[in-house]
């Protein structure tokens, strides 16, 4: 019997197959759950759509599509206000206001899709470049014209496995690379890890754990985030808006819904002082590692208590005492991640113009599109 291959597309989570979460069951963030939390609660510049992967019509392979749409947002980062930047802006609104990622804009690392080991990954490549012009046409029909298609985020490996005829037109490109932890086996507590560095970052654990004396930490309830709600969003978008660059802001709702969603998966610390919410930071759940995610915080508290260094410990600390074996520390602030131990991981994705000169032409564009991030790597530890 000759093996068929399709695929499905969804732009519900209701509408998705029973055996969907057979495949998730590696990665949280391709589960139902965690589907319906952007479902729910997704920017309002972003529309899901799920694929589904089908061998004679058994599921086999699932991922996640997100078409974002840049026009409506009034700004992509209000902290660095340059020449180039306003190149890239311009290029953006003008060129690139709407695109249609495979993968997850929201996290960092491969959270696009999931196969079955019996299905070929070049047969499941194919059969998403297939599902992606499906869904291009889809877009396109609703009267919103995708100008750019990207695959994101993958390992040196992963990226070979694209070096397909269906890709051929894409354009390779890295990105700021993954601050990724790895917590050694030897560790069982948060004084074991501090122990493990040497004495320059020793004393700087220290100075940020006396700044900090003072402050309440408190592992937040659906309850306290729904009755913090406005703050806590006030907070977040402070810290959002001076990023170099933004394609999204989350909804107001967006925490709430996640903790209803995922529960004990997703931990929300707010920081407190004299019974004022002045800072919190989120975490995820994923199997045997932990995902940091989104947080907030007041800059003058931030800068004064070293808060966002002492968030890192704080989720250094859970991890180890919970016996993670790492943290996906994520894409910014490079060098004070590396200072407490993480280590740069190289992204790589790909992307298409729909307009054939500018595609031509990406390896000179794409450089006015990356925020250029000049930092210093660490090395923390003594023997590590």
């Amino acid at each position: 019997m000759e093996t068929l291959y399709s695929f499905q597309i969804y732009s519900a989570t209701s509408q998705l197959p029973e055996e969907w979460d057979y495949l998730s069951v590696d990665n949280i963030f391709l589960s139902k759950a965690y589907l319906s939390v952007l479902e729910t609660s997704a920017p309002e510049n972003m529309t899901c759509y799920y694929i589904g992967l089908f061998e004679n019509n058994r599921l086999t392979g699932i991922a996640l599509s997100q078409f974002i749409d840049l026009t409506q947002l009034a700004s992509f980062g209000d902290r660095d206000q340059c020449m180039k930047t306003s190149i890239r802006n311009f290029i953006f609104k003008r060129f690139s206001s709407q695109v249609l990622f495979v993968g997850n804009n929201m996290l960092t690392g491969q959270n696009a899709y999931a196969f079955s080991k019996n299905l070929p990954i070049k047969t499941a490549l194919k059969t998403i470049a297939e599902a992606t012009k499906s869904l291009q046409e889809l877009i396109d029909s609703h009267g919103k014209k995708i100008h750019l298609i990207s695959f994101k985020d993958f390992s040196e490996t992963e990226i070979k496995c694209f070096a397909l005829p269906e890709y051929e037109k894409h354009y390779v490109f890295t990105t700021q690379p993954n601050m990724f932890f790895l917590i050694q086996e030897q560790w069982h507590s948060e004084q074991e890890y501090v122990n493990a560095l040497n004495k320059k970052y020793r004393d700087q654990y220290k100075r940020a754990r006396k700044k900090i004396v003072g402050l309440e930490k408190k592992k937040m309830t659906l309850e306290d985030i729904i009755a913090f709600e406005d703050v806590i969003y006030d907070l977040y978008f402070h810290v959002a808006k001076n990023a170099p660059f933004n394609t999204f802001f989350l909804a107001k709702n967006h925490f709430r819904i996640f903790k209803e969603k995922l529960k004990d998966d997703f931990l929300f610390y707010g920081y407190f002082e004299n019974g004022k919410l002045i800072g919190f930071n989120t975490l995820i759940k994923n199997g045997e590692t932990l995902d940091t995610y989104f947080l907030g915080y007041d800059d003058t508290v931030q800068k004064e208590k070293m808060l966002y260094l002492n968030m890192l410990y704080d989720m250094i600390g859970y991890a180890v005492e919970k016996q993670f074996k790492s943290i996906v520390f994520g894409r910014t602030a490079l060098e004070i991640k590396s200072s407490v131990g993480a280590k740069p991981i190289k992204m790589y994705g790909l992307m298409e113009h729909r307009n054939g000169f500018i595609n031509a032409n990406m390896p000179m564009i794409f450089p006015y599109l990356e925020p250029e991030m000049n930092w210093q790597e660490r090395n923390p530890f003594k023997d590590i």
